[in-house]
């Protein structure tokens, strides 16, 4: 396995002075950002498709396989994320069966679109995080059967958030390692780790690790260690980046602490054919 951390200004600072060990970037699909990480270390790009909401004419698929292409990115990622602002009159938590199926279907054309063009073995699906009432993402975006069903019948691979899938399990009322067993972490592909607590009153992700966090992470390790799980290609910090939304995010303290560590324990595990 390999590991990755967000491209920031800050990371590459203490890359510049040999004070963290990578194997690669995780950068956004920006061409030009892509062009001045790719000057240090290996990158992969990290995709920002939903679906769930239908695509319009102003996705460029073929600039996607070029990024892709250029970058040698392995995998084209998605996020079954249906946002609340495409179902008019239907609440985030919705209840009502019809309206929930009606959002389940549509992921199902977008993800088998996406399979389609790129061939679902160079797919995978990321789980995006449910708050229910105060945020954007469908309840049907969350369930474990709903996630299972996109992976299976698409037959593309799995792309795990941990955060992602334990801010989903608080909202749903599961228990968190109960929920994350309950995805089709037989098809993980690639594996994302951030630190998880309240900000403002807000379960917040992107952040550094605490106790409770570096928990988590040591008990998903374990069961890619023992083969419970499938072995992802990459595990990526998502601590850091660039412009307003990681400008508070980005503490060059905190990648100098936790980037040694977390690369030490990826690379610990032993990954069998």
């Amino acid at each position: 396995m390999k590991f990755a951390l967000n491209y920031s200004p800050q990371a590459a600072e203490l890359i510049r002075f040999g004070q963290i060990p990578l194997d690669y970037y995780k950068c956004p699909d920006w061409p030009d950002l892509i062009d001045a990480a790719s000057v240090q270390l290996p990158v992969y790009v990290h995709f920002d498709l939903k679906v769930g909401a239908g695509f319009d004419d102003a996705v460029d698929w073929a600039a996607i396989e070029r990024l892709a292409a250029q970058t040698q990115t392995p995998y084209i990622n998605h996020h079954i994320a249906p946002l609340a602002k495409h179902f008019p009159n239907v609440p985030p938590d919705v209840t009502d069966r019809a309206a929930a199926e009606r959002i389940f279907h549509q992921i199902m054309r977008d993800a088998e679109l996406i399979a389609a063009k790129f061939g679902p073995e160079r797919v995978i699906a990321e789980n995006a995080p449910y708050y229910a009432g105060d945020g954007d993402i469908m309840r049907p975006a969350a369930l474990p059967e709903v996630i299972n069903y996109v992976v299976e019948k698409t037959g593309c691979g799995f792309l795990l958030d941990i955060s992602h899938a334990r801010i989903s399990a608080r909202t749903l009322g599961i228990d968190e390692r109960d929920y994350l067993s309950m995805l089709p972490v037989h098809r993980l592909r690639e594996l994302h780790v951030t630190g998880l607590r309240l900000v403002d009153g807000q379960l917040r992700d992107h952040l550094a690790l605490t106790d409770e966090d570096w928990a988590m992470f040591e008990w998903v390790l374990d069961r890619i260690r023992h083969g419970q799980w499938a072995a992802p290609w990459v595990v990526a910090f998502e601590y850091g980046g660039v412009g307003p939304i990681f400008e508070w995010r980005s503490d060059p303290a905190v990648i100098a602490g936790q980037v040694p560590r977390l690369y030490d324990l990826v690379h610990a595990v032993p990954v069998f054919p």
